[in-house]
């Protein structure tokens, strides 16, 4: 679950009361479990079940980083490995496909456009990844059209817009889990929390994205339709951590670019001799300032691209150098 920061508030942590869990559910809700393989973690989500054949919504935050994803379906309590059809980092998108699975019992979607301020809603998931059962909280849809700016536990973050808000809390776990009406139908997917704090109390926050905006983006993604935000199939892997803090010092000269805090071993940059302490300056010819500039010109790419690198190492010389993309996990 990103913790959410209304764009027009002080930054907030993620620190939400308890939820209960209910008997209250809906057809079609899967837990998804990853394996963050390059940073020795795991994490745990919630999705919803699109297709019979297997395609799976959820928030891209949630197997962002995996190397590995788990499904197991709620209706029947089997479990099955998934792979990344597509996703998309600027609206928080994905599609899995689970695989070797039999026919699946679809979610029951309903029409976003037609949800007001005031509806009641139910927010279902996997609160905390402890599985079984959804967790599930009642409220009310208290604003529509929000923009938030979304902060992950690894310190990234983005901008999303168009979201419903609710004061219904959600935890972490729950993101990329079902928003229904009082029908039972999917209205939105649970993506974000925060909690805002006072002198004599606290209030949670959750905010969703639109189902009929998340269907869109997914119906692309299926159709294998990329784009400048919709990334399809395996993702291109660098296999390097980096920062940015503009100008770096090497030798007393400035050098502006991303210093480089890890390298995975055997990745591509690693095979050029790019090592931690050095500064990436360039990515395809074009300049890098953030990170986020990097991810998202690397998202752009396919494994087995070639692409130019440039770098300054920490004597202040300058390389040049081609590499060929690895495969990696989803960003």
């Amino acid at each position: 679950m990103l913790a959410a920061v209304a764009t027009t508030a002080a930054v907030v942590a993620l620190a939400l009361p308890g939820v209960g869990t209910s008997a209250t559910t809906i057809p079609g809700i899967v837990d998804i479990y990853t394996n963050l393989g390059y940073q020795q973690a795991s994490a745990a989500g919630t999705g919803i079940v699109l297709t019979s054949s297997g395609e799976i919504l959820t928030n891209n935050h949630v197997i962002r980083g995996a190397t590995s994803i788990k499904v197991i379906v709620l209706d029947t309590g089997h479990s099955y490995k998934a792979s990344v059809v597509g996703y998309t980092v600027d609206h928080d998108i994905a599609v899995l496909q689970v695989k070797n699975a039999p026919a699946l019992t679809p979610a029951t979607l309903g029409n976003s456009s037609s949800v007001k301020s005031g509806d009641t809603i139910t927010t279902l998931g996997n609160a905390g990844g402890a599985g079984g059962a959804p967790s599930s909280s009642t409220g009310k849809i208290i604003g529509l059209g929000r923009s938030i700016t979304a902060r992950d536990d690894s310190g990234g973050s983005e901008t999303l817009t168009g979201l419903f808000e609710t004061d219904a809390a959600l935890q972490p776990g729950d993101s990329g889990g079902p928003m229904v009406n009082d029908a039972g139908q999917v209205i939105a997917i649970d993506t974000a929390a925060s909690t805002s704090f006072t002198y004599q109390n606290s209030a949670s926050r959750g905010f969703a994205i639109p189902i009929n905006r998340a269907t869109t983006l997914a119906a692309q993604m299926v159709a294998g339709k990329a784009s400048t935000s919709v990334h399809i199939g395996p993702t291109a892997f660098l296999g390097v951590s980096v920062q940015s803090s503009s100008p770096y010092y090497t030798q007393g000269s400035p050098t502006s670019g991303l210093f480089v805090g890890g390298v995975v071993k055997g990745s591509p940059l690693a095979k050029v001799g790019i090592v931690s302490g050095d500064i990436v300056t360039k990515f395809d010819g074009k300049a890098l300032v953030t990170p986020a500039r990097l991810t998202a010109l690397v998202v752009t790419k396919s494994p087995g691209d070639t692409v130019e690198v440039r770098w300054v190492d920490q004597y202040g010389t300058a390389h040049v150098a081609t590499i060929t993309l690895a495969t990696g996990p989803p960003q």
